[in-house]
């Protein structure tokens, strides 16, 4: 991606309806000084009228295909770590005609060279062999060992090369090149906000420029166009608070509703109460969280401080919802449930059309038994999260560009327990006057504060015996959980692009 000429605007972020395009877009325009000119006036326009929101917008213009073949023909691309991601990105860019070479652990050398044998990527020994040889180093390690593993690598950069890293926290990835890279070496992280099994096609990849002059950022830009995600430019700050926003709390719910079917020995699409529309999201995200690596979201919920009072506050939501339910407090219940639903829900009209509802829902379930009706049920879970935002100030739509997959769907559903007229009231009920759901709940709010204990103590050994105790329990369903859940990704992002127009 060019730059326009030598200069880089500089613009108070606006929410631009008249373009259909969300906050952090970056904005194509031909190089012609008049239209230029017209794009600052207006930009400039918006800011006065609202100086207050103050993330940066670059307006820039694509890499021409001249200039990607002589990127592709002179630079050479390092993926340090070949787990799913560092090989996602490496088989993505080398298929698409770049110089890749990656390593994975030295004493897996043979092995990974074996593994990746058909592959257009070239496997070396180690990270030093591909920190001397590559102009822009990826590291896709795990949060925990980004440091040391920083540490070891990072004294053999190439002179002049940059270096990123694909760590769902920054802080401590940037904290690590800072600490351990030579001076002249640059800074370019990135985060694809998806998991390896999700199509890199329209999803959100947040590119960080902390280090690096304007030649060298669309250098990457033109590396990373041929993921076709949607761009985001953010502050490595930035992306930290909003991950957290997205994704803290909606893991630690589903991490909960994992364990809490592990401990009563129950497979949910076995039983009857469990099966329908809503439950299906449930089960189907709840599995494809279990179905990846644990350090996937160790890292972001342990290494991430913002996370920490997310996830404390989801625990807590949890207990004093469970608390007001088995007392039977339904005025109070219900008074605390319409103040989050009014501060979160606010901009939802009774003409909105929600993201997700029981009928799009009813046909992605893993259970072969027809579902008899909508079931009742007090989804304490999905109260709990609303309750969260509230308590924390969270508006979820403020970050919907910045979201995974699984926070959209998660957000769906949501949406539509709070907002279908008459299912909020429902499940209240069901909570006060039906017990058939007392014990399910009762195990959910457990386990909701044993994650919560775990990312407190900052523990990744605990985490990782937590999360794969309950990843053995459902490893059988993994593959057929996938599938589907991809259809139900795939439905939820067209609902969402018809919203954004």
């Amino acid at each position: 991606m060019k730059y326009l000429d030598s200069y880089e605007f500089l613009f108070w972020n606006q929410s631009l309806s008249f373009f259909c395009l969300p906050n952090f877009f970056v904005f194509f325009i031909p190089n012609n000084p008049f239209i230029i000119f017209f794009f600052v006036l207006f930009q400039l326009s918006l800011s006065l009228k609202d100086p207050v929101n103050k993330q940066v917008t670059y307006i820039a213009m694509a890499c021409t295909e001249t200039e990607l073949k002589n990127y592709q023909e002179c630079k050479t691309i390092g993926i340090i770590g070949l787990g799913d991601m560092g090989y996602l990105y490496a088989k993505r860019f080398s298929d698409a005609g770049w110089k890749v070479v990656g390593c994975d652990r030295e004493d897996l050398y043979e092995t990974t060279k074996t593994k990746f044998s058909n592959e257009k990527f070239e496997i070396l020994k180690n990270g030093h062999f591909v920190s001397r040889i590559s102009d822009y180093i990826i590291y896709s390690v795990e949060a925990e060992n980004i440091e040391k593993i920083v540490s070891i690598y990072g004294p053999s950069t190439k002179f002049g090369a940059i270096v990123g890293g694909q760590t769902s926290c920054k802080a401590p990835e940037i904290a690590a090149f800072e600490k351990h890279l030579p001076e002249d070496n640059e800074i370019i992280s990135l985060h694809s906000l998806h998991g390896p099994k999700v199509n890199t096609t329209g999803q959100p990849l947040v590119l960080i420029k902390h280090r690096a002059s304007d030649r060298s950022f669309e250098f990457v830009e033109a590396l990373v166009s041929c993921l076709n995600s949607k761009q985001v430019y953010l502050t490595a700050k930035e992306h930290d608070r909003i991950t957290a926003d997205t994704q803290a709390v909606t893991h630690a719910a589903f991490l909960s509703m994992g364990v809490a079917w592990k401990s009563v020995n129950q497979y949910p699409w076995e039983t009857p109460r469990w099966i329908g529309g809503i439950e299906n999201a449930k089960i189907n995200i709840s599995l494809r969280i279990f179905s990846n690596k644990w350090h996937v979201y160790a890292g972001l919920a342990i290494t991430n401080p913002s996370a920490h009072d997310q996830v404390l506050q989801y625990s807590k939501s949890t207990t004093e919802l469970f608390t007001l339910m088995i007392q039977g407090k339904k005025k109070e219940l219900t008074e605390r449930l319409t103040k989050a639903k009014q501060f979160v829900f606010k901009y939802i009209t009774n003409h909105h059309d929600l993201l997700l509802d029981d009928n799009i829902l009813q046909k992605f379930s893993l259970s072969k038994t027809p579902p008899e009706g909508k079931q009742p049920n007090s989804h304490l879970s999905l109260l709990a999260i609303v309750d969260s935002w509230y308590n924390l100030g969270i508006i979820p739509y403020d970050h919907i560009i910045c979201s995974t997959p699984l926070f959209r769907i998660f957000l769906g559903v949501t949406e539509y327990v709070f907002c279908t007229p008459g299912y909020l009231e429902e499940s209240i009920d069901v909570a006060i006057n039906d017990s058939s759901f007392r014990q399910d709940d009762l195990h959910f709010t457990i386990a909701a504060q044993t994650w919560s204990n775990i990312i407190s103590f900052g523990n990744f050994e605990l985490y990782k015996r937590e999360f794969e105790d309950t990843q053995n329990f459902f490893q059988p369903m993994f593959q057929e959980a996938n599938a589907i859940g991809n259809e139900m990704i795939k439905t939820i992002l067209e609902r969402v692009k018809e919203r954004e127009c």
